[in-house]
């Protein structure tokens, strides 16, 4: 939200208060620094009388950051939801006092605060930010008169980090317009909009910069940013309260870098993805969303695949398993489907796994309206009322998952389609949540709930396929999400249309998401909305089984391969063996990224911080650490592509590249799609390519690429259970490859 009008002026209506000074300094017991800082200076006893004052807390959340929370007014008795953050007790402030400044230590990170309550961040000597005393503002918009003919003001709290010469900010959740923030305007407002706009279905309150630093706002409402879009020197970011949380992140340059290790600190506040199951790695397939299908339609998919050598993992069923008009009901459609069970006994019986679409709004056609509204289970208007609309579904409610008892109710209808056959869910939706004149059961502020409710939803879901399933068998496929919302993964993009613009702009939001702290990500194959050319659908196979989570789904046509011409086919089959042959690769870093949170699927500044030609690129990412992906958005088959310093080596043809150089790619095969490997790498290749879960160690090759003539390498190998760890050794001595008794290829400049 922009409050100025220029670098010296606020604009009609606004006016601001800042903090002058340290008035006063202490210490509460759990070592959170209390600072008392009027918003005029004091310079004598009359100075007291009055006047806007400002309470700023700083404390240590977890090793290597700073909480920050300004206050105005501490009266105030609205509910609002919290962030669930795996805080660190132990971890206690040094504090010192030298020269009228206020030095604050977290391990490496250190605050300076000076008597005029400006702050400095670093990490060691490394200065990273500031925020200024003059950029901790308390605001207030003048909004007309009440009946009264008083004049009305609404009340803001604001902060902004400074930008440095040459920076750079990245994440703020699923963003599909330009990869690098600066210069943009986002608010926090989670919003059902496709994948062609400025709205984003996950809005994440947290964003990072390449100086190596992260600043995430904890809080759950409307969060407005302006990324040096008001004050081009500034990041600010305002809520409409009396009150404003954040953390200041510090990176360290340790073994991950200042960026990665950023990511490893929220992640560790916020929470990590679990070890998923190896079987999700694999192809899904979808019945596509309003097109019309039965058992005989869905076996007719599933042997289809297997007919045409195209290796399938999970079948899943979209809305109309059940009856329309009825969402959700949670029942079978009995004249689609008379024999749910069976049919899915009989599709498990072909090694696969079934998800089911949800969403948590019920029909006042649903036979689980009447039972919802009696016992108080739905979102209310402030006269009791259940808050209904006609958008989606006729005369819809949403369930209110503040009540207890209503989620009890919800899960315990998932419950029995999990014990029926089905393996997991699609969580549709969550994004379209009202907030005028609704009631939650638990008093929760509805602005503030508007973006919270996602993970609410998506965390009672989760919960009940963990319970029935095992942890370890547990995942979702969710659309909506804000901050903690990785720990139930996976999310896919939303609703893409089926042409090469959206399909860039999806991993575009794809790579922004994974900058705010999600670590795996998924996306329509072949496009949503419309029906792509063969030649698009052909492209975006490629593409979609080279990113971590792989879904065939559209809306009103089918996205089975053969709809695509004979040649989609045999791309459908080359690509999902060639993931499946990747698991030992791809499998092991998602295990990693639920010990450390750095993402499976990553983008390049991430990955190469210190290469400035990488700034900006959107178009390519690194699969893992080592994999460099490059997909092909146009129909002349031709792609640039970058590649950083060092020998880099095509994965298909093992033709060799010097890095530190873009290079051009013309017409390229359907049946290929750029992707390199990093020099000193090492590529552990499973033995089988018909299913992603497998022993990984039986028929395991190790492809090492252009090694040092003297290399030692250990490489660690989690088998398909997500339980056990394997380490293979891999030395090279003298260019002769030796140790653990494994099939090892060494792969030099052709």
């Amino acid at each position: 939200m922009k409050f100025t009008n220029g670098c010296w002026l606020k604009r009609d209506g606004v006016t601001s208060h800042s903090p002058a000074q340290v008035y006063e300094k202490t210490v509460e017991e759990d070592g959170t620094i209390r600072l008392y800082a009027p918003t005029s200076y004091v310079y004598n006893r009359g100075c007291t009388l009055g006047g806007v004052c400002l309470t700023i807390r700083v404390s240590t959340p977890r090793e290597g950051m700073f909480g920050i929370q300004i206050t105005h007014y501490e009266g105030v008795s609205t509910k609002y939801p919290q962030f669930e953050l795996e805080t660190d007790g132990d971890i206690k402030p040094e504090i010192s006092y030298e020269d009228n400044l206020i030095i604050i230590k977290n391990k490496s990170a250190r605050l300076i605060i000076d008597e005029q309550v400006n702050m400095s961040f670093y990490s060691g000597e490394k200065y990273l930010t500031c925020i200024k005393a003059k950029d901790m503002s308390y605001f207030t918009v003048r909004e007309g008169t009440d009946g009264d003919g008083y004049e009305k003001y609404t009340a803001y709290m604001s902060a902004a980090t400074n930008l440095s010469v040459g920076e750079h900010i990245y994440g703020l959740g699923e963003r599909f317009g330009e990869f690098v923030k600066n210069g943009q305007s986002v608010d926090m407002w989670n919003a059902d909009g496709g994948t062609s706009n400025e709205q984003a279905y996950k809005n994440i309150p947290f964003y990072m910069s390449d100086r190596g630093y992260g600043v995430f706002v904890k809080e759950s409402g409307k969060v407005m940013y302006e990324v040096g879009s008001e004050l081009v020197r500034k990041v600010s970011f305002a809520i409409k309260k009396e009150s404003l949380s954040f953390c200041i992140i510090c990176g360290e340059d340790n073994e991950y870098g200042y960026m990665k290790d950023v990511l490893v600190k929220y992640t560790a506040l916020t929470g990590r993805p679990p070890v998923l199951p190896s079987w999700s790695f694999g192809l899904w397939l979808s019945t596509s969303f309003t097109t019309d299908y039965d058992e005989a339609t869905v076996m007719s998919f599933i042997d289809g695949m297997k007919e045409r050598d195209i290796p399938l993992s999970v079948f899943h069923f979209d809305c109309f398993w059940m009856q329309g008009m009825k969402w959700c009901n949670f029942m079978w459609d009995k004249e689609v489907f008379p024999d749910p069970a069976g049919m899915l006994s009989r599709i498990k019986e072909k090694g696969l796994k079934v998800c089911v679409w949800i969403n948590p709004y019920v029909a006042q056609d649903s036979e689980l309206f009447v039972e919802g509204a009696a016992k108080g289970y739905f979102i209310k208007k402030t006269n009791g009322d259940v808050w209904q609309w006609d958008m989606w579904q006729s005369g819809m409610a949403i369930v209110d998952f503040t009540n207890p008892e209503a989620k009890k109710w919800y899960q315990s209808k998932l419950t029995e389609l999990l014990r029926m056959g089905v393996s997991c869910f699609k969580t549709d939706f969550g994004e379209r949540i009202p907030t005028d004149g609704v009631v939650y059961h638990d008093g929760s502020d509805p602005h503030s709930m508007h973006n919270y409710y996602s993970y609410i939803y998506n965390k009672a879901v989760y919960e009940v396929v963990a319970k029935e399933q095992g942890e370890k068998e547990a995942i979702l496929f969710a659309r909506s999400a804000t901050a903690g919302g990785q720990k139930f993964p996976v999310h896919w993009g939303g609703d893409c249309t089926a042409d090469y613009e959206s399909m860039a702009e999806s991993l575009r939001g794809g790579l922004s998401l994974t900058m705010s702290g999600f670590s795996f990500w998924s996306h329509d194959i072949g496009g949503f909305e419309d029906t792509s050319t063969d030649d698009v659908y052909k492209r975006w196979v490629a593409f979609g089984l080279m990113s971590s989570h792989s879904r065939m789904h559209g809306s009103n046509s089918y996205r089975v391969p053969w709809n695509y011409g004979e040649e989609a086919k045999e791309v459908a089959s080359f690509f999902a063996k060639t993931k499946n042959e990747l698991m030992p690769y791809i499998y092991s870093h998602a295990c990693q990224a639920a010990e450390t949170g750095i993402p499976l699927m990553r983008s390049m500044v991430l990955e190469f911080p210190e290469d400035k030609n990488v700034t900006y690129l959107d178009k390519q990412y690194m699969l893992g650490p080592d994999m460099l992906v490059a997909p092909v958005f146009d129909s002349s088959g031709d792609v640039d592509v970058y590649l950083p310093d060092g020998v880099w080596t095509d994965y298909f043809t093992n033709e060799t590249y010097k890095g530190g150089r873009w290079y051009s790619f013309k017409n390229v095969s359907y049946m290929y799609i750029p992707c390199f490997v990093r020099e000193n790498a090492v590529i552990p290749v499973g033995g089988r390519n018909d299913r992603p879960d497998y022993d990984y160690m039986e028929g395991l090759k190790l492809k090492v690429y252009q090694p040092e003539s003297d290399m030692e390498k250990d490489v660690v190998i989690y088998d398909s259970d997500g339980v056990g760890k394997n380490v293979v050794r891999v030395v090279i001595k003298d260019g002769i490859s030796c140790g653990d008794d494994k099939e090892m290829t060494l792969i030099y400049d052709k």
